[in-house]
Protein backbone atom coordinates (compact mmCIF):
# COMPACT_ATOMS: atom_id res chain seq x y z
CA UNK A 1 0.00 0.00 0.00
CA UNK A 2 1.30 3.19 -1.05
CA UNK A 3 0.28 5.59 1.26
CA UNK A 4 -1.45 9.59 0.59
CA UNK A 5 0.21 12.20 0.88
CA UNK A 6 -0.68 16.11 1.68
CA UNK A 7 -0.30 17.99 -1.29
CA UNK A 8 1.36 20.90 0.88
CA UNK A 9 3.76 19.78 2.85
CA UNK A 10 4.56 16.23 0.69
CA UNK A 11 3.76 14.07 3.71
CA UNK A 12 2.33 10.83 4.25
CA UNK A 13 -1.44 10.57 5.95
CA UNK A 14 -2.29 6.98 5.83
CA UNK A 15 -0.02 6.37 9.44
CA UNK A 16 -0.96 8.24 12.78
CA UNK A 17 2.96 9.20 12.70
CA UNK A 18 4.88 10.47 9.66
CA UNK A 19 7.36 8.05 8.37
CA UNK A 20 10.57 8.25 6.96
CA UNK A 21 9.81 6.99 3.10
CA UNK A 22 12.72 5.35 1.12
CA UNK A 23 11.82 4.79 -2.33
CA UNK A 24 13.62 2.69 -5.36
CA UNK A 25 13.92 5.36 -8.46
CA UNK A 26 15.62 5.48 -12.08
CA UNK A 27 18.88 7.04 -11.01
CA UNK A 28 20.75 8.44 -14.08
CA UNK A 29 24.45 7.16 -14.04
CA UNK A 30 27.22 7.66 -15.91
CA UNK A 31 27.72 5.17 -19.03
CA UNK A 32 31.40 4.45 -17.95
CA UNK A 33 32.19 2.54 -21.84
CA UNK A 34 31.98 6.18 -23.43
CA UNK A 35 32.35 8.43 -19.88
CA UNK A 36 35.66 6.97 -19.04
CA UNK A 37 37.36 5.96 -16.16
CA UNK A 38 34.84 7.19 -12.93
CA UNK A 39 37.95 8.48 -10.79
CA UNK A 40 37.96 11.59 -13.39
CA UNK A 41 34.24 11.92 -12.99
CA UNK A 42 33.10 12.43 -9.47
CA UNK A 43 34.36 15.26 -7.71
CA UNK A 44 33.38 16.14 -3.63
CA UNK A 45 30.43 17.97 -2.68
CA UNK A 46 30.01 21.47 -4.10
CA UNK A 47 30.41 23.58 -0.39
CA UNK A 48 33.63 21.58 0.19
CA UNK A 49 35.88 22.14 -3.21
CA UNK A 50 38.33 25.24 -2.85
CA UNK A 51 37.94 27.47 -6.24
CA UNK A 52 41.84 26.73 -6.84
CA UNK A 53 40.15 23.01 -7.17
CA UNK A 54 37.55 23.53 -10.00
CA UNK A 55 40.34 23.73 -12.53
CA UNK A 56 41.47 20.61 -11.36
CA UNK A 57 38.69 18.75 -11.87
CA UNK A 58 37.23 20.36 -14.84
CA UNK A 59 41.19 19.26 -16.55
CA UNK A 60 40.36 15.86 -15.82
CA UNK A 61 37.56 15.43 -17.54
CA UNK A 62 34.99 16.94 -19.87
CA UNK A 63 32.23 15.01 -18.25
CA UNK A 64 33.33 15.36 -14.46
CA UNK A 65 30.54 16.51 -12.71
CA UNK A 66 31.83 19.82 -11.39
CA UNK A 67 30.59 21.15 -14.73
CA UNK A 68 26.72 20.57 -12.96
CA UNK A 69 27.58 21.03 -9.29
CA UNK A 70 29.82 24.43 -9.55
CA UNK A 71 28.64 25.95 -12.69
CA UNK A 72 28.55 30.03 -11.50
CA UNK A 73 26.17 31.58 -11.95
CA UNK A 74 25.25 29.81 -15.32
CA UNK A 75 22.55 27.85 -13.84
CA UNK A 76 21.18 26.94 -17.33
CA UNK A 77 24.69 26.07 -18.68
CA UNK A 78 24.80 23.81 -16.31
CA UNK A 79 20.98 22.02 -17.08
CA UNK A 80 22.17 22.45 -20.96
CA UNK A 81 25.09 20.34 -20.01
CA UNK A 82 23.61 17.43 -18.17
CA UNK A 83 20.71 17.16 -20.84
CA UNK A 84 23.59 17.22 -23.90
CA UNK A 85 25.18 14.37 -21.99
CA UNK A 86 21.84 12.35 -21.75
CA UNK A 87 21.30 12.58 -25.45
CA UNK A 88 24.59 11.86 -25.63
CA UNK A 89 24.20 8.21 -24.07
CA UNK A 90 27.09 9.74 -21.13
CA UNK A 91 24.21 9.37 -18.96
CA UNK A 92 21.90 6.45 -18.81
CA UNK A 93 19.11 6.05 -16.65
CA UNK A 94 18.59 2.97 -14.68
CA UNK A 95 15.48 0.83 -13.96
CA UNK A 96 13.95 1.47 -10.50
CA UNK A 97 16.69 1.18 -8.10
CA UNK A 98 18.45 1.67 -4.79
CA UNK A 99 22.07 1.66 -4.62
CA UNK A 100 24.83 0.41 -2.09
CA UNK A 101 27.92 3.10 -1.47
CA UNK A 102 31.51 1.82 0.54
CA UNK A 103 34.00 3.61 1.14
CA UNK A 104 37.31 3.04 2.36
CA UNK A 105 39.63 5.33 4.52
CA UNK A 106 42.50 5.01 6.84
CA UNK A 107 41.86 1.46 7.13
CA UNK A 108 38.73 1.55 8.03
CA UNK A 109 35.22 1.12 5.62
CA UNK A 110 31.74 2.58 5.79
CA UNK A 111 28.81 1.37 4.00
CA UNK A 112 26.10 3.36 3.01
CA UNK A 113 22.47 3.37 1.63
CA UNK A 114 21.36 5.21 -1.46
CA UNK A 115 17.71 5.97 -1.87
CA UNK A 116 15.25 8.63 -2.75
CA UNK A 117 13.47 10.07 -0.06
CA UNK A 118 10.33 11.76 0.87
CA UNK A 119 10.82 15.28 1.26
CA UNK A 120 9.16 16.53 4.56
CA UNK A 121 9.29 19.65 6.66
CA UNK A 122 11.50 19.43 10.37
CA UNK A 123 7.78 20.20 12.06
CA UNK A 124 6.94 16.49 10.99
CA UNK A 125 9.98 15.23 13.49
CA UNK A 126 10.95 12.50 10.44
CA UNK A 127 13.73 14.56 8.98
CA UNK A 128 15.78 16.14 11.88
CA UNK A 129 17.95 19.57 11.29
CA UNK A 130 20.79 19.71 13.93
CA UNK A 131 22.52 22.72 12.69
CA UNK A 132 21.50 26.34 12.03
CA UNK A 133 21.43 27.46 8.58
CA UNK A 134 21.66 30.87 6.85
CA UNK A 135 20.07 32.48 3.56
CA UNK A 136 22.85 33.04 1.16
CA UNK A 137 23.89 29.10 0.01
CA UNK A 138 19.92 28.43 -0.31
CA UNK A 139 19.69 30.68 -3.04
CA UNK A 140 22.50 29.51 -5.43
CA UNK A 141 21.26 25.82 -5.04
CA UNK A 142 17.41 26.59 -5.19
CA UNK A 143 18.41 28.50 -8.91
CA UNK A 144 20.33 25.59 -9.74
CA UNK A 145 17.45 23.16 -8.87
CA UNK A 146 15.40 25.53 -10.53
CA UNK A 147 17.22 25.48 -14.18
CA UNK A 148 17.73 21.64 -14.37
CA UNK A 149 15.37 20.12 -12.37
CA UNK A 150 17.46 17.40 -10.60
CA UNK A 151 18.83 16.05 -7.50
CA UNK A 152 22.34 16.15 -8.59
CA UNK A 153 23.93 15.59 -5.16
CA UNK A 154 22.86 12.55 -2.19
CA UNK A 155 21.95 14.76 1.01
CA UNK A 156 23.66 12.78 3.75
CA UNK A 157 21.58 11.34 6.90
CA UNK A 158 21.97 8.79 9.58
CA UNK A 159 19.35 6.46 11.46
CA UNK A 160 19.21 4.21 14.10
CA UNK A 161 19.55 0.78 12.60
CA UNK A 162 19.78 -0.84 15.65
CA UNK A 163 21.69 -3.98 13.99
CA UNK A 164 18.33 -4.35 12.11
CA UNK A 165 17.13 -5.24 8.47
CA UNK A 166 18.93 -2.81 6.54
CA UNK A 167 21.93 -3.77 7.84
CA UNK A 168 21.07 -7.41 6.84
CA UNK A 169 20.32 -6.37 3.42
CA UNK A 170 23.87 -4.26 2.54
CA UNK A 171 25.29 -7.90 3.81
CA UNK A 172 23.16 -9.40 1.16
CA UNK A 173 24.40 -6.43 -1.27
CA UNK A 174 28.19 -6.48 -0.90
CA UNK A 175 28.78 -9.92 -1.07
CA UNK A 176 28.42 -9.46 -4.57
CA UNK A 177 30.91 -8.01 -7.18
CA UNK A 178 30.01 -4.11 -7.24
CA UNK A 179 28.89 -2.56 -10.27
CA UNK A 180 31.37 0.08 -10.12
CA UNK A 181 34.76 0.66 -8.20
CA UNK A 182 36.80 3.90 -7.99
CA UNK A 183 40.02 5.65 -6.42
CA UNK A 184 38.14 9.12 -4.64
CA UNK A 185 39.70 12.37 -3.32
CA UNK A 186 42.18 11.90 -0.61
CA UNK A 187 42.99 8.50 -1.16
CA UNK A 188 39.43 6.97 -0.66
CA UNK A 189 38.54 4.22 -2.62
CA UNK A 190 34.94 3.32 -3.53
CA UNK A 191 32.71 0.54 -4.47
CA UNK A 192 28.78 1.23 -5.71
CA UNK A 193 26.29 -1.69 -6.36
CA UNK A 194 23.25 -1.53 -7.88
CA UNK A 195 19.69 -2.72 -5.97
CA UNK A 196 17.09 -3.88 -8.51
CA UNK A 197 15.33 -6.29 -7.14
CA UNK A 198 11.55 -5.04 -5.78
CA UNK A 199 12.17 -7.47 -2.83
CA UNK A 200 14.84 -6.17 -1.51
CA UNK A 201 12.95 -2.25 -2.08
CA UNK A 202 10.10 -3.35 0.11
CA UNK A 203 12.64 -4.72 2.76
CA UNK A 204 14.03 -1.59 3.25
CA UNK A 205 11.19 0.76 2.63
CA UNK A 206 9.69 -1.47 5.93
CA UNK A 207 12.95 -1.21 8.31
CA UNK A 208 13.85 2.15 7.84
CA UNK A 209 9.55 3.82 7.79
CA UNK A 210 9.66 4.45 11.59
CA UNK A 211 13.07 5.88 12.01
CA UNK A 212 13.38 9.24 12.15
CA UNK A 213 16.79 10.60 9.64
CA UNK A 214 19.25 13.18 11.11
CA UNK A 215 20.76 15.34 8.79
CA UNK A 216 24.67 14.34 8.81
CA UNK A 217 25.54 16.95 6.07
CA UNK A 218 23.42 19.37 3.62
CA UNK A 219 21.02 21.42 5.86
CA UNK A 220 20.64 24.30 3.27
CA UNK A 221 20.37 21.75 0.68
CA UNK A 222 17.46 19.95 2.42
CA UNK A 223 15.60 22.95 3.13
CA UNK A 224 16.63 24.53 -0.77
CA UNK A 225 14.48 21.06 -2.02
CA UNK A 226 12.00 20.99 0.16
CA UNK A 227 11.37 24.37 -0.64
CA UNK A 228 11.72 23.90 -4.79
CA UNK A 229 9.43 20.57 -4.31
CA UNK A 230 6.16 22.99 -3.15
CA UNK A 231 7.35 25.35 -6.26
CA UNK A 232 7.41 22.17 -8.96
CA UNK A 233 4.25 20.33 -7.42
CA UNK A 234 3.30 16.84 -8.26
CA UNK A 235 1.12 14.12 -6.95
CA UNK A 236 1.89 12.20 -3.77
CA UNK A 237 4.22 9.99 -5.05
CA UNK A 238 6.14 12.38 -7.66
CA UNK A 239 9.51 12.17 -8.18
CA UNK A 240 9.84 15.76 -7.46
CA UNK A 241 8.44 15.17 -3.62
CA UNK A 242 11.68 13.12 -3.37
CA UNK A 243 14.84 14.01 -3.16
CA UNK A 244 18.58 11.86 -3.43
CA UNK A 245 19.36 10.31 -0.18
CA UNK A 246 22.30 8.67 1.48
CA UNK A 247 21.72 7.56 4.55
CA UNK A 248 24.62 5.57 7.18
CA UNK A 249 23.69 3.35 10.13
CA UNK A 250 24.60 5.73 13.20
CA UNK A 251 26.37 2.19 14.43
CA UNK A 252 28.45 1.99 11.00
CA UNK A 253 31.56 1.47 12.34
CA UNK A 254 33.38 3.61 9.72
CA UNK A 255 31.22 6.89 10.39
CA UNK A 256 33.85 9.63 11.72
CA UNK A 257 32.48 12.84 12.68
CA UNK A 258 35.33 15.46 13.04
CA UNK A 259 35.09 18.72 15.11
CA UNK A 260 35.30 22.52 13.77
CA UNK A 261 37.73 24.34 16.00
CA UNK A 262 36.54 28.11 16.23
CA UNK A 263 38.67 31.24 16.20
CA UNK A 264 37.68 34.67 17.73
CA UNK A 265 38.40 37.50 15.75
CA UNK A 266 37.95 39.70 18.64
CA UNK A 267 36.78 40.47 21.75
CA UNK A 268 38.48 39.68 25.44
CA UNK A 269 40.82 36.81 26.44
CA UNK A 270 39.14 33.69 28.22
CA UNK A 271 41.19 32.92 31.40
CA UNK A 272 40.57 30.63 34.24
CA UNK A 273 41.62 27.32 32.80
CA UNK A 274 44.09 24.66 33.46
CA UNK A 275 47.39 25.49 31.73
CA UNK A 276 48.79 22.43 29.30
CA UNK A 277 51.99 22.86 28.02
CA UNK A 278 50.91 22.22 23.98
CA UNK A 279 48.35 21.93 21.45
CA UNK A 280 48.82 17.85 21.00
CA UNK A 281 48.37 17.84 24.96
CA UNK A 282 45.33 20.00 25.09
CA UNK A 283 43.73 17.80 22.90
CA UNK A 284 44.29 14.69 24.33
CA UNK A 285 42.94 16.31 27.33
CA UNK A 286 39.56 17.52 25.81
CA UNK A 287 38.74 14.23 24.01
CA UNK A 288 35.55 12.57 25.24
CA UNK A 289 34.65 15.48 27.72
CA UNK A 290 32.69 18.56 28.19
CA UNK A 291 35.83 20.82 27.62
CA UNK A 292 37.15 23.20 25.25
CA UNK A 293 41.00 23.82 24.56
CA UNK A 294 41.85 27.83 24.43
CA UNK A 295 44.94 29.53 22.76
CA UNK A 296 45.72 32.88 23.16
CA UNK A 297 48.82 34.97 24.23
CA UNK A 298 51.13 31.56 23.36
CA UNK A 299 49.17 30.16 25.86
CA UNK A 300 46.98 26.67 25.88
CA UNK A 301 44.21 26.40 28.27
CA UNK A 302 41.75 23.12 28.63
CA UNK A 303 37.89 24.52 29.91
CA UNK A 304 36.00 22.41 31.89
CA UNK A 305 32.43 23.24 31.51
CA UNK A 306 28.94 21.62 32.77
CA UNK A 307 26.39 20.52 30.32
CA UNK A 308 26.20 17.76 28.13
CA UNK A 309 28.34 18.56 24.96
CA UNK A 310 31.04 20.80 24.64
CA UNK A 311 30.56 22.72 21.67
CA UNK A 312 27.06 24.18 23.15
CA UNK A 313 28.53 24.81 26.29
CA UNK A 314 31.49 26.45 24.91
CA UNK A 315 28.69 28.58 22.65
CA UNK A 316 26.59 29.45 26.06
CA UNK A 317 28.81 29.76 28.78
CA UNK A 318 31.57 31.26 26.78
CA UNK A 319 31.60 32.85 23.17
CA UNK A 320 27.61 34.05 23.99
CA UNK A 321 28.92 36.26 26.95
CA UNK A 322 32.06 37.31 25.15
CA UNK A 323 29.92 38.50 22.21
CA UNK A 324 26.81 39.81 23.92
CA UNK A 325 24.04 40.54 21.66
CA UNK A 326 26.21 40.88 18.53
CA UNK A 327 26.05 38.19 16.00
CA UNK A 328 28.43 35.00 16.39
CA UNK A 329 28.90 34.60 12.78
CA UNK A 330 30.53 38.18 12.39
CA UNK A 331 33.24 37.27 14.81
CA UNK A 332 34.10 33.68 14.19
CA UNK A 333 36.35 31.81 11.65
CA UNK A 334 36.19 27.98 11.49
CA UNK A 335 38.90 25.26 10.51
CA UNK A 336 39.13 21.57 11.27
CA UNK A 337 42.49 21.48 11.34
CA UNK A 338 43.68 22.60 14.63
CA UNK A 339 47.33 23.56 14.36
CA UNK A 340 45.86 26.41 11.49
CA UNK A 341 43.31 27.60 14.15
CA UNK A 342 46.76 28.51 16.33
CA UNK A 343 48.34 29.68 13.63
CA UNK A 344 45.85 32.00 12.97
CA UNK A 345 45.47 33.66 16.41
CA UNK A 346 49.56 34.17 15.69
CA UNK A 347 48.81 35.26 12.99
CA UNK A 348 47.23 38.07 14.22
CA UNK A 349 43.71 36.98 12.42
CA UNK A 350 42.21 36.08 15.68
CA UNK A 351 42.34 36.89 19.46
CA UNK A 352 41.62 33.28 20.60
CA UNK A 353 41.56 29.77 19.25
CA UNK A 354 38.93 27.40 20.69
CA UNK A 355 39.59 23.92 20.00
CA UNK A 356 36.86 21.37 20.36
CA UNK A 357 36.95 17.10 21.14
CA UNK A 358 34.73 15.29 18.17
CA UNK A 359 31.31 15.86 18.86
CA UNK A 360 29.18 12.79 20.41
CA UNK A 361 27.08 11.74 17.51
CA UNK A 362 24.35 10.05 19.70
CA UNK A 363 24.33 13.01 21.76
CA UNK A 364 23.87 15.20 18.34
CA UNK A 365 20.61 12.98 17.52
CA UNK A 366 19.52 13.32 21.01
CA UNK A 367 19.79 16.94 20.72
CA UNK A 368 17.91 16.72 17.25
CA UNK A 369 15.37 14.27 18.60
CA UNK A 370 14.27 17.23 21.29
CA UNK A 371 14.29 19.85 18.71
CA UNK A 372 17.33 22.11 19.76
CA UNK A 373 19.77 23.08 16.63
CA UNK A 374 23.29 23.38 17.48
CA UNK A 375 25.00 26.47 16.30
CA UNK A 376 26.52 26.21 12.74
CA UNK A 377 29.04 23.92 11.64
CA UNK A 378 29.14 21.65 14.70
CA UNK A 379 29.93 18.65 12.96
CA UNK A 380 31.62 17.34 9.99
CA UNK A 381 30.97 14.12 8.92
CA UNK A 382 33.90 12.36 7.26
CA UNK A 383 35.06 11.42 4.70
CA UNK A 384 32.28 13.00 2.14
CA UNK A 385 30.60 11.06 -0.36
CA UNK A 386 31.83 11.88 -3.59
CA UNK A 387 29.55 13.38 -6.33
CA UNK A 388 28.78 12.34 -9.71
CA UNK A 389 27.79 8.22 -8.35
CA UNK A 390 23.90 8.60 -9.50
CA UNK A 391 21.20 11.74 -10.08
CA UNK A 392 17.81 11.72 -9.60
CA UNK A 393 15.41 13.48 -12.08
CA UNK A 394 12.40 15.85 -10.15
CA UNK A 395 9.89 14.60 -12.48
CA UNK A 396 6.30 15.84 -11.09
CA UNK A 397 4.83 13.68 -13.92
CA UNK A 398 6.91 10.15 -12.80
CA UNK A 399 5.47 8.05 -9.94
CA UNK A 400 8.32 6.88 -7.82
Amino acid sequence: MRCQACQTCVTSSCAEAPIADLRAFPGIRYHLARAGDPSTLVAPPYDVIPDADLQRYQSSSPYNVIRLIRPGADYQGAATTFEGWVREGILEPDPPSMYVHEVAFGGRRRRDLIAALRLQPYEDRVVLPHERTHRGPKEDRLALLRATNMSLEPLWFVYEGRGGGVSNILDVVVARAPAVAFGGPDGTQHRFWTVSDPALHAAVHVAVNREQVLIADGHHRYETALAHSLEVGGDADAASRFTLALLTDVDELGLEVLPTHRVLKAGVAVTGGEEVGSLEATLKAIRGKVAAGVYSDHRFQVLQMEGDMALVELHRQVIDNILGKRNPEEFLLYTRDAAEAVHWVDEGLGVSAFLLPPPNLRQVLKLAQEGKTLPQKSTYFHPKPPSGMVFHRLDPDRRL
